[in-house]
C-alpha cells in the first residue's frame, strides 16, 4: 500500500501522541509498519524508574493501616469519659502530653505522603515516557485501556496502587487477550479498593454469619455496565446481585494474613486463610457466599474462586462486550460518532480472533477510515501536553507544574472523577474556559522553550497537515513565544 508523508504525519497524530522532531520523516517510508510493529507479545512499553511493585506497596498500605487503627485507638483513649468532661483532643492535634500518640500520627502522616509523591512520581515517570517514546500507538493503546478499566487517585486506597495498576495489570496485557487483560484488572488491590470489592461479604459465608457485614455490588455493576457488556448488553439487577455473590472473598492481604495464630486461634485463622493469587490479589473462601449462581442465563457451579472467574471470562468472550468496547476503541481513536464500517471491523476482528487484543489493533491500523486526512477529535489536556512536550524535543521534568497545568485544564493526574473514566469527545474538552486554559499554559510553555525556529517546530510537528493560515500566523507573529503559542492553538495542532 502506497505512503506517504501526509499518512505519517496521520499515524503519529491520530495513532500515536503526536511528532517528534524529524520523526515523519523517519516513518514515512510504510508509517502502517511503525504502528504495526509496536503490536508486540509483551504489551505495551513501561515507564522507567524504581519504583514499587504490588508486593511492597502491599506492606506499605498494610503498615498504613495499621498505624491508622493505632491512631484512632489514641483518640478514643484521649476522648472524654462524660459528656461533662473537657473536649477530646482536636484529630489534627493528638494530645501534646503523650508523645507516642504524637510519633503515632506522625508516622501515618509520613506514610501517606511517602505513597502519595511515589504515584506522583510514577504518573511524571508515564508522562516523560510518553513524551520520548518511540511507540506512540502502543502507548496510546494502554492509556486507552487504562481508562477503559478505571481506578482513580481521587480515593487514596485506590491511588496507592494506581501506578502498579497500570504498570502489573494493564500494560502487559494489551496486546493478549481481552479476557485475560480484564481478570488482571478486577483482581488488582488497585480495583478491589476503588470500587469497594474488598469489603463485600457473603452474608450466608463463615464470616457473614458472625459479624454485621453485607454484600457490596459496586464491582460487579462495574465489571458488567462499564468492563464488559455494557448497560445494554441485556443483564438485570438480578444478574448484578448474583455476580456480587460470585465475587465475594476477592480481597487484598491484610496485618493479619502475616501473622502466626496461637494455638486456640489456629482452627479459625485456617478457615480464614487467604489464598494468594497475582499481584497482591488474595481469595477469602470464609468471605465467599457458598452456592451456585446464575448470571444471563448461565448458571456456575459453586467453585470458589473460579466460579468469579468463570462467568468474568464469559461476560469478556460476549458479543455485547466485543460490539460495545470496538465501537468506544473507534470512537477513541478515529472520531467522536464513529464511521460504521470502522466498528464492524473491530467488531469482526474481536469476535473471530475470540477477544485478541493484538488482532483488534492490526484491524485498527489496517482499517481505510483510520487514514482518512480530515482531523475529527480533538485531544485531552494530558495528549496536549504531552503532544506539545513532542513537538519541541523536550519531556515534563518536575512533577509539580505538570500536576498543576492538569488541574487547570481539569484532567488531574491518575484522578478519573468517576468509573467511567475520563470523556472522550470534543464537548468535553472544547469549552470556551477550558479553551482558555489552554492558552494559558500554551503562553507558558511558549515561554520557556528553547526552540530556536518555530517555524521548523511547526513543520516537525504537523507535516503536511500543516495549513496555510496557521503556518502564515506562525512566521508572521511578533515574537518566538507567540509564533509558538499560535500553534499549539492552532486547530491542526489541536485535533488528531
Amino acid at each position: 500500500m502506497a505512503s506517504s508523508p501526509t499518512d505519517a504525519a496521520i499515524a503519529l497524530t491520530r495513532l500515536g501522541l503526536g511528532a517528534r522532531p524529524g520523526e515523519i520523516d523517519r516513518i514515512a517510508a510504510d508509517p502502517r509498519g511503525w504502528a504495526m510493529g509496536q503490536i508486540r507479545p509483551q504489551g505495551a512499553p513501561q515507564p522507567s524508574g524504581q519504583f514499587a511493585d504490588t508486593a511492597e506497596r502491599v506492606a506499605q498500605y498494610i503498615d498504613y493501616q495499621s498505624d491508622a487503627g493505632r491512631v484512632r485507638r489514641d483518640r478514643r483513649a484521649a476522648a472524654p469519659a462524660t459528656a461533662d468532661a473537657a473536649p477530646a483532643p482536636s484529630p489534627a492535634m493528638p494530645d501534646a502530653a503523650d508523645p507516642q500518640a504524637v510519633a503515632r500520627r506522625e508516622a501515618r502522616q509520613a506514610a501517606r505522603r511517602d505513597i502519595t509523591q511515589d504515584t506522583a512520581q510514577e504518573f511524571l515517570a508515564r508522562a516523560q515516557l510518553g513524551a520520548t517514546t518511540g511507540d506512540g500507538f502502543a502507548e496510546r493503546w494502554a492509556l486507552f485501556w487504562s481508562n477503559a478499566l478505571t481506578v482513580s487517585a481521587a480515593k487514596f486506597a485506590s491511588g496507592a496502587f494506581v501506578g502498579q495498576y497500570e504498570r502489573e495489570a494493564i500494560r502487559p496485557h494489551v496486546f493478549g487477550r481481552f479476557e485475560d487483560l480484564v481478570l488482571a484488572a478486577e483482581q488488582h488491590p488497585a480495583m478491589l479498593l476503588y470500587l469497594d470489592q474488598a469489603r463485600s461479604v457473603g452474608p450466608d459465608s463463615i464470616a457473614g454469619a458472625r459479624r454485621n457485614a453485607g454484600l457490596n455490588e459496586n464491582l460487579a455493576r462495574e465489571m458488567m455496565e462499564l468492563h464488559t457488556v455494557g448497560a445494554d448488553g441485556g443483564y438485570t439487577q438480578g444478574d448484578v446481585t448474583e455476580l456480587a455473590r460470585a465475587l465475594t472473598g476477592w480481597s487484598i492481604p491484610a496485618a493479619r494474613d502475616q501473622r502466626q495464630p496461637s494455638r486456640p486461634q489456629r482452627a479459625r485463622r485456617m478457615a480464614a486463610q487467604a489464598e494468594p493469587g497475582p499481584n497482591g490479589f488474595v481469595f477469602r473462601a470464609n468471605v465467599h457466599e457458598p452456592g451456585t449462581r446464575t448470571v444471563m442465563g448461565k448458571t456456575y457451579p459453586a467453585a470458589g474462586l473460579a466460579q468469579g472467574q468463570a462467568i468474568l471470562r464469559d461476560l469478556a468472550r460476549h458479543p455485547a462486550t466485543a460490539k460495545r468496547l470496538s465501537r468506544r476503541l473507534a470512537a477513541h481513536f478515529v472520531a467522536d460518532d464513529p464511521p460504521p464500517a470502522l466498528v464492524a471491523r473491530l467488531e469482526a476482528a474481536w469476535t473471530g480472533s475470540g477477544g485478541d487484543l493484538a488482532q483488534v489493533a492490526r484491524a485498527l491500523v489496517d482499517a481505510p477510515e483510520t487514514w482518512t486526512p480530515q482531523p475529527a477529535k480533538i485531544k485531552t489536556p494530558y495528549d496536549f501536553i504531552v503532544s506539545t512536550h513532542r513537538a519541541l524535543g523536550t519531556r515534563p521534568q518536575r512533577i509539580q507544574p505538570l500536576r498543576q497545568a492538569l488541574l487547570d485544564m481539569g484532567q488531574p493526574p491518575f484522578a478519573a472523577p468517576s468509573p467511567e473514566g475520563w470523556p472522550d469527545t470534543a464537548a468535553d474538552w472544547a469549552g470556551p474556559d477550558a479553551l482558555v486554559k489552554r492558552l494559558n499554559w500554551s503562553r507558558a510553555a511558549a515561554d520557556l522553550a528553547q526552540a530556536s525556529d518555530p517555524n521548523a517546530v511547526a513543520e516537525a510537528a504537523l507535516g503536511p497537515r500543516l495549513g496555510e493560515r496557521t503556518r502564515l500566523a506562525v512566521a508572521r507573529a511578533e515574537s518566538r513565544p507567540e509564533a509558538l503559542t499560535l500553534l499549539f492553538m492552532s486547530p491542526e495542532f489541536q485535533r488528531r
